[in-house]
């Protein structure tokens, strides 16, 4: 009996110990992390203010899209947006148009949706906490608490795909969903907790990258277990590689393009240039690659004399700005130089 009870107490003062240790190692982290940030944090037009309108707004572009392809679209759909109010009145083709050429346009759609729900049920301010925000159209549990800790320094921590990243290398194993948010919010400096959050994704935006990390201009090196890449036995996901041809068809002016339906699974109601079918001998006037998700398309676009017209219409080009493009629209006009 004696034995037992000794090995238990020792059991919980190791537990103990690992506690303070973690404690410890948490706050050195954090006080290694944060000056980093101070110091190297790239100067992104979000960052300047905690509007929380702004905020929300590049998370939502963030969403699955780098950080270069986001800027110049925050910059215009800001001029055209510039507060809620203004992007709650709006058409949704103002909105598709003004995201066009960021793909995933279910995210503009649901942020439409949610600056109607705050104007008309928030009296136009964003709910000031995690739990009221999550309430909102295509807003998650990242989302939510980026916001919540940025513009009202809400103590909740952030895991995003760079953010899983760091914390795995740190502690040198995977980490399931959920481990991953403990750890997170373990490691969180409650004092700043939105430049925390930030410093976090910049350090795996810019430093522990997912390949060839840059390790010896990590701020956190003396604390992380991996201090490289993390060996994995994860497969990549397999590209899906697929030919597909369109046509251009041009007159005085116009374009032809046509409409995606309404029930289309992916990007309903978006105009793009009709699918063509390539004659053996048909030269095209451009080619080129475009991915989409998990789906590489070879693309070929080839001039068309008679478009069917009853399956689109002609736009005058000095319109097609204003409307909902398709990525690989727009791509296409602009390299033949339509837009």
């Amino acid at each position: 009996m004696p034995g037992g009870m000794l090995s238990t107490n020792r059991v919980a003062k190791t537990e103990g110990l690992g506690l303070n240790l973690a404690g410890r190692r948490a706050r050195s982290f954090a006080r290694l992390l944060l000056p980093w940030y101070d110091e190297h944090k790239r100067d992104l037009p979000w960052r300047r203010d905690r509007d929380p309108y702004r905020v929300w707004l590049s998370e939502i572009m963030l969403q699955q899209t780098r950080v270069a392809a986001v800027l110049d679209h925050y910059q215009r759909f800001l001029k055209k947006f510039p507060s809620l109010k203004r992007l709650a009145a709006a058409r949704e083709a103002s909105v598709l148009a003004a995201w066009s050429g960021l793909g995933y346009y279910r995210r503009a759609r649901r942020m439409h949706a949610a600056a109607k729900v705050v104007v008309r049920e928030y009296d136009g301010s964003f709910p000031k906490n995690r739990e009221g925000l999550l309430q909102l159209p295509g807003i998650g549990r990242y989302t939510a608490a980026a916001i919540a800790s940025i513009a009202y320094d809400e103590p909740v921590a952030v895991v995003d795909g760079n953010v899983e990243r760091v914390l795995e290398r740190v502690a040198g194993q995977r980490l399931t969903v959920e481990r991953a948010w403990q750890t997170a919010g373990r490691l969180l400096d409650e004092s700043r907790p939105g430049d925390f959050n930030q410093a976090m994704m910049e350090l795996g935006a810019t430093v522990c990258l997912p390949r060839q990390p840059r390790c010896l201009f990590c701020p956190v090196q003396a604390l992380c277990k991996s201090r490289g890449e993390l060996r994995t036995a994860r497969s990549p996901q397999r590209q899906h590689k697929r030919h597909i041809a369109f046509g251009l068809a041009r007159r005085n002016g116009d374009v032809f393009l046509v409409q995606r339906g309404k029930e289309e699974s992916l990007m309903p109601g978006m105009w793009e240039l009709p699918q063509s079918g390539v004659e053996a001998n048909a030269q095209p006037i451009l080619q080129l690659r475009h991915s989409i998700t998990v789906t590489d398309y070879a693309v070929q676009v080839v001039e068309l004399d008679n478009p069917d017209k009853r399956s689109g219409v002609w736009i005058p080009v000095k319109r097609l700005l204003s409307l909902p493009l398709t990525g690989l629209a727009r791509k296409i006009l602009r390299r033949v130089e339509v837009l």
